[in-house]
C-alpha cells in the first residue's frame, strides 16, 4: 500500500524491506503504519501488544503487515527472521520502556534492552542484506545531573534507576559494535551503517502503557474519575510519537546515501516551548478532553524519577536538516483527539493515516 501524500522521503522506502522490533508496542505501530503507507515490505517482530486497546490491535496491523510474534532476547528466532526476510534496513525499537517497571524488574530489563540490543546487532552483522540499522535508545541515557543545559550527543552516558542504566549500556553497547565491526571508516569492507537515536517523552493517540502520563490521565478521564500526578512539577522533553518518528526515518534515509557520513548517535528532541512540567501536560489533556480535574499525589517515599532532563537537538537541525513541526499544544490535540475518536469506534488505522498527513502537511519539501 501506498500514499504519496504522506511521502516526503522521496520514495526511498518504496519497495525496500524494513524490520521493526517492537511493532506491536506504541511507537513501532504508528511506525510501521507509516512504513506501510510508504510502500515498504514491514516486517514486525515482537511480543504480544500490552492490551487489546493499545494502537496496534485497533489499527488491525497484524493483517496488513508481517506480524511475528517473538522475545527479542530469542537470538535463535530472530536470527531465522533476519535469514528469511532479509531486511535492508532496521528499526529498533524492542525493550522494557518504563521506569518505575525497571525498579520491579530490574534483571528483566537489563536483559531485555541490553541483550536484546545485542542480538539485533549481532543479527545485523551476519546478514550480508542488511545495510543500515537505526537503534532507538532514550534521553534517558545520559548520565543526568539534572542541570538546566540540555545534553548534547557528545555528553556521558548514564542513568541513575534500572531502566536509563539500561539504556546508557546500550549506547556503549553500540559505539562498540560501530567501532568494531561497522566501523564508517571500514564501510567498503562490511557495508553497514549503525546509528542511535535518543528521543524526549513520546505521546501520542494508542499508548496504554502502565505509569505514562497520558494513559494515565486518559484512563481516569474515561471513568470519569480525578486524575492521579505523582510528580506535578517534573520537566520533561514532550513530542508527539510522529515528531521522532520523522527523524528516525529520515535518518535511516541518510545513512543508507551517506553512511560514513552520518553514523552515529543522535537526539531528536522538542523546542524549548515543548519542554514544560507534568501538571501543564495534565492542564492540557482536560482543556482538549473538555471535563477533568486532577490531584497532587506526590509520596517521597516513591521510587527515584528525575525531574528535569532535556535534550540538545542542534546536531539534528544542522546536519539532517530535521525539526520538530508541532507545539505542545498541537501535540496534546493530537493525542487526545486519537482517543476520542477511538471511543466511537471509528477505523483506527484510517485515523492513523490523516494524522501522519496532516504532519506531513507541515513539510515544505521532501527532506
Amino acid at each position: 500500500m501506498e500514499s504519496m501524500e504522506i511521502d516526503v522521503f522521496g520514495k526511498f522506502y518504496k519497495g525496500k524491506t524494513v524490520l521493526v522490533t517492537g511493532h506491536t508496542g506504541f511507537k513501532g505501530s504508528w511506525m510501521s503504519i507509516w512504513l506501510n503507507e510508504l510502500g515498504a515490505k514491514v516486517i514486525g517482530y515482537g511480543l504480544d501488544p500490552y492490551t487489546d486497546k493499545d494502537n496496534f490491535v485497533l489499527s488491525n496491523l497484524k493483517d496488513k503487515i508481517v506480524d511475528i510474534r517473538g522475545d527479542i532476547r530469542d537470538e535463535k528466532k530472530l536470527q531465522e527472521v533476519f535469514e528469511k526476510y532479509k531486511p535492508e534496513i532496521v528499526f529498533h525499537l524492542a525493550a522494557q520502556p518504563l521506569v518505575r517497571l525497571s525498579y520491579e524488574k530490574p534483571k528483566e530489563t537489563y536483559e531485555t534492552n541490553v541483550i536484546g540490543t545485542l542480538n539485533v546487532l549481532e543479527c545485523i552483522r551476519k546478514c550480508q542484506n542488511t545495510k543500515v540499522g537505526i537503534m532507538i535508545t532514550t534521553d534517558k541515557c545520559y548520565e543526568n545531573k539534572e542541570q538546566i543545559w540540555p545534553y548534547r550527543e557528545s555528553d556521558p552516558m548514564g542513568g541513575y534507576d534500572p531502566y536509563s542504566s539500561s539504556k546508557g549500556c546500550c549506547e556503549l553497547l553500540i559505539s562498540s559494535y560501530r567501532n568494531s565491526f561497522m566501523n564508517p571508516k571500514d564501510y567498503e569492507e562490511h557495508g553497514k551503517a549503525v546509528a542511535s537515536v535518543r528521543a524526549g517523552n513520546v505521546i501520542g493517540g494508542g499508548d496504554f502503557s502502565k505509569d505514562r502520563i497520558v494513559p494515565d490521565c486518559i484512563k481516569s478521564l474515561m471513568n470519569g474519575e480525578t486524575i492521579n500526578i505523582r510528580s506535578p512539577k517534573a520537566v520533561r522533553p514532550w513530542q508527539h510519537v510522529l515528531e521522532p518518528l520523522s527523524g528516525y526515518m529520515l535518518l535511516a534515509k541518510k545513512l543508507y546515501e551517506n553512511p560514513v557520513k552520518y553514523a552515529s548517535g543522535w537526539n531528536f528532541g522538542p523546542d524549548n516551548n515543548s519542554i514544560v512540567e507534568v501538571s501543564k501536560i495534565v492542564d492540557l489533556i482536560i482543556k482538549n478532553w473538555g471535563s477533568g480535574m486532577w490531584k497532587d499525589t506526590s509520596n517521597k517515599k516513591e521510587p527515584h524519577e528525575a525531574n528535569l532532563l532535556t535534550l540538545d537537538c542542534t546536531k539534528a537541525k544542522t546536519y539532517l536538516g530535521w525539526k520538530p513541526r508541532l507545539s505542545i499544544e498541537e501535540a496534546i490535540n493530537y493525542t487526545v483527539d486519537w482517543y476520542k475518536k477511538n471511543i466511537n469506534k471509528i477505523d483506527t488505522y484510517s485515523l492513523c493515516v490523516e494524522q501522519i498527513k496532516n504532519y506531513v502537511s507541515r513539510f515544505t519539501e521532501c527532506v
